[in-house]
C-alpha cells in the first residue's frame, strides 16, 4: 500500500499513527522534530519531506501490510511513479484546511491512470479553517466525482473535533452510494431509482473500490488519532490484498528502490508478484528485454515494523535483498514481463556542475556519483573534460544528491547554479576525410564522415560493409555515438543529425579498432565544423488550468517567462491553456503561480522537445 499526498497535508504523520495503533511503535513519532519512523535519510528529517520511498510493515488483524510511505515533492514525481508500480492500493491524504492543491491533483491523476485503488483521508480536522461540505465539493469537482463521505465529523477546526462513520443502514448515505456507483455501472442506476438492500449497496461499494472506480473518504487527524481507526478497517474492507500465488511457481519481481549497506553494498528492494526467492538461489535480472545473472546471499521481509532475516521470501511480499551487485531500479526479477515494460520517463531538462569541497577528493567524488548513477536511472552524469555535471528533474535534487555523497559516501561536494541542458543540431552539411599514411594522420587507418540534419541520430554507411573487418566498422558506429552524446562544438549532445561513412581504410597487418576510435573523434569533429551548429534550449509542454479572472496576469506571466502560449479555452469559471515554456524557466513561472491565481492553479509539464536559442 502507498501513502501519498501534497507537501504538509500530513502523510508521514499518518503512517505514525498506523504503526502506533497496530502497536508496532510505543510512540507516535513527530515531522517536526525529525523522530518519524519512515523519514530515514538526515535531510528528510531537516526539511520535514519524504525523499526517498520508505518501506514498514504493519498488521491490521491477519491482514499484513506493507507500506511505501512516497515522495510529496514534485522534484520526486518520478519516485512516486516507480513506487506506484507495486501497489496493489493507496491511501490519498489531502489537508481539510488547505484543500485540494495542485500535487493532490497530479497524484490522483496518475493513480486513476493506473487504475490503483485508492482510500481518501482528510487530515488535520482539529485545525482552525478545517472545512468539511465544501472540501467534498472541492474533491467531486477537482479529484472525483465519485467520492463517498464514508462518516461525519462534529466540532470541526477545535481540539476536539471527532469523526462519526456513517450507519450501514443510513438511508441518505446508501443513496450516496447507490448514486456513485451508478456512475460506473448502469444496473445500479435502477437500483438507484427502486432502492437496493444496504447491504448490496455496500458489497456494489466495495468492488467498485476494489476496481478503483469510486473513491471512499474518510476525515480524521493523524495528530489526535481521530478517524484513523475506521481508515485502518477501510483498509481491511477496500483494498484488495495481493491475491494468493503458489509458491513454487515461476519468480517474478520487481525492484523499487536501493540503498547501499555499511561496507557500500547494494541492497534491493523489489515486489515479488509471483514464486519465491532464497538465499543462495541464482536469480536472473531484466533491464528491459536485456538479463544478467545474480546470487541472493541475504534476505530480509518486513514484519511489525521491522526488517527481520529470512531464508525464503513468498509471493505478496517486499523482499529485502542483498547480493544482486549489478542490480538498478526498474530491474525485473525471475522473468521478464513485458506488460510491466521498463520504467519510462522524461529525460531531465536542468543540470548543475559538481566539485569537490576538497580538491583532493575529486576521484572520490566521481566514483561516488557513478555508483549513485549506475544504481539509479534517473541519476544521470555529463563529463566534459575535468567537469562533472548531473543531469536534475528539479532543486531539492542538488540537497538530497549533496546529502547522499556526504553521508553514504563521505565526499562533501558543492553545486553550481542550475542551468537547462542544451542540444547542438547541424544546421549545414559537413564533411572531412582523413587517410592512411597522409600528413599529421598517425592512426593507421582512413576515415572519412559526413554530417547533415536529420530525425533523432542516424547512422549509415556510403562504403562496402565487407570491405573493412566487422570489429573496426563496430569501433567507428560507437565511436560516433558516444562523441555525438560527449559534446560537440560548445560541449553539449549533438542531436537530429544523419552521419554517414564515406571513406574507409585499413592495413590488415598494422591497423587495430584503436586506431579508428582514436580518428574518428577528429574526423567528426570537423565535419561538424564545416556543417555549422545552432544550439537550442529544452522547450516543456505545459497544460494549465486557472480562475477565469486570473487569466491577464497570468499570460503577462508566462510572456515574461518566454512561453508560448499555443491555445486559450476560457469558461465563465475557469481558464485552460497549453503551450511550451523553456524548461529553464519552468520553475520560476511555477514558483508565481500561487500568488497570481489564489493557488488554484494546476500546472502539468511534460519534456516536449529542444527549440533554438533566441539570438
Amino acid at each position: 500500500m502507498g501513502i501519498l499526498a501534497h507537501v504538509d497535508a500530513g502523510k508521514t504523520s499518518l503512517t505514525e499513527r498506523l504503526l502506533w495503533q497496530a502497536g508496532v511503535i510505543d510512540t507516535v513519532g513527530r515531522v517536526d522534530d525529525g523522530s518519524t519512523q519512515t523519514d530515514s535519510m538526515d535531510l528528510e528529517r531537516q526539511r520535514g519531506i519524504t525523499i526517498r520511498s520508505a518501506v514498514v510493515s504493519f498488521p491490521l488483524g491477519d491482514l499484513t501490510v506493507n507500506l511505501i510511505d512516497t515522495p510529496g515533492h514534485s522534484d520526486f514525481i518520478a519516485e512516486v511513479e516507480r513506487a506506484l508500480r507495486v501497489l496493489d492500493g493507496a491511501v490519498l491524504v489531502i489537508s481539510a484546511v488547505e484543500g485540494v492543491q495542485a500535487q493532490t491533483r497530479l497524484l490522483m491523476r496518475t493513480l486513476m491512470r493506473l487504475r490503483i485503488p485508492t482510500l481518501l483521508f482528510v487530515n488535520k480536522i482539529d485545525r482552525v479553517g478545517a472545512r468539511y461540505d465544501d472540501l467534498l465539493e472541492s474533491i467531486a469537482a477537482k479529484l472525483t466525482p465519485t467520492a463517498v463521505p464514508m462518516g461525519s465529523v462534529t466540532d470541526l477546526g477545535t481540539r476536539v473535533a471527532s469523526y462519526q462513520p456513517f450507519a450501514p443502514g443510513n438511508e441518505k448515505w446508501v443513496d450516496r452510494v447507490r448514486e456513485a456507483l451508478a456512475e460506473n455501472d448502469d444496473s445500479w442506476l435502477q437500483a438507484y431509482i427502486s432502492g437496493s438492500s444496504p447491504v448490496a449497496a455496500f458489497d456494489g461499494l466495495v468492488d467498485q473500490t476494489r476496481r478503483a472506480l469510486v473513491h471512499p473518504v474518510y476525515f480524521g487527524s493523524a495528530i489526535t488519532g481521530e478517524g484513523v481507526p475506521e481508515l485502518a478497517e477501510g483498509i481491511r474492507t477496500f483494498l484488495p490484498a495481493a491475491s494468493a500465488q503458489p509458491a513454487d511457481g515461476a519468480l517474478q519481481g520487481e525492484v523499487f528502490k536501493i540503498e547501499r549497506g555499511p561496507a557500500g553494498e547494494r541492497i534491493a528492494y523489489a515486489r515479488l508478484f509471483e514464486g519465491a526467492l532464497a538465499v543462495r538461489d541464482r536469480v536472473s535480472l531484466f533491464d528491459g528485454p536485456t538479463s544478467y545473472d545474480g546470487k541472493v546471499s541475504r534476505l530480509q521481509v518486513f514484519e511489525s515494523g521491522k526488517a527481520v532475516p529470512v531464508d525464503r521470501a513468498e509471493a505478496g511480499r517486499i523482499a529485502k535483498i542483498w547480493g544482486l551487485g549489478e542490480v538498478r531500479i526498474g530491474d525485473q526479477l525471475g522473468r521478464y514481463d513485458e506488460r510491466a515494460g521498463a520504467i519510462s520517463f522524461p529525460p531531465p531538462t536542468l543540470e548543475t556542475s559538481v566539485r569537490a569541497a576538497d580538491p583532493s577528493d575529486r576521484v572520490r567524488l566521481f566514483t561516488a556519483l557513478q555508483k549513485l548513477a549506475e544504481q539509479d536511472p534517473l541519476i544521470r552524469l555529463r563529463v566534459n573534460g575535468h567537469e562533472v555535471s548531473v543531469c536534475l528533474y528539479g532543486e531539492v535534487q542538488k540537497e538530497v544528491l549533496k546529502a547522499l555523497l556526504l553521508g553514504d559516501f563521505n565526499v562533501a561536494a558543492t553545486f553550481e547554479q542550475t542551468r537547462p541542458i542544451l542540444q547542438e543540431r547541424p544546421i549545414g552539411i559537413g564533411e572531412a576525410v582523413r587517410f592512411m599514411g597522409e600528413p599529421g594522420n598517425l592512426c593507421i587507418a582512413t576515415v572519412g564522415l559526413r554530417i547533415e540534419p536529420g530525425a533523432g541520430v542516424g547512422y549509415q554507411l556510403e562504403v562496402e560493409l565487407g570491405g573493412l573487418p566487422r570489429a573496426f566498422h563496430t569501433a567507428i558506429e560507437e565511436t560516433v555515438h558516444s562523441y555525438l552524446r560527449r559534446g560537440g562544438l560548445h560541449g553539449w549532445e549533438v542531436s537530429e543529425c544523419l552521419v554517414t561513412v564515406t571513406h574507409t581504410g585499413y592495413s590488415s597487418v598494422a591497423s587495430t579498432a584503436g586506431d579508428f576510435r582514436r580518428l574518428v573523434p577528429e574526423v567528426l569533429h570537423l565535419a561538424l565544423e564545416r556543417a555549422g551548429t545552432q544550439l537550442c534550449q529544452p522547450m516543456n509542454h505545459f497544460g494549465l488550468e486557472i480562475p477565469a479572472d486570473t487569466l491577464a496576469p497570468v499570460l503577462a506571466k508566462l510572456a515574461e517567462n518566454a512561453a508560448i502560449v499555443q491555445e486559450t479555452t476560457v469558461t465563465p469559471t475557469s481558464a485552460h491553456l497549453t503551450g511550451l515554456i523553456p524548461a529553464a524557466r519552468t520553475h520560476t513561472f511555477e514558483t508565481h503561480l500561487p500568488a497570481l491565481t489564489q493557488g488554484e492553479a494546476l500546472l502539468t509539464t511534460t519534456h516536449h522537445t529542444h527549440h533554438p536559442l533566441p539570438h
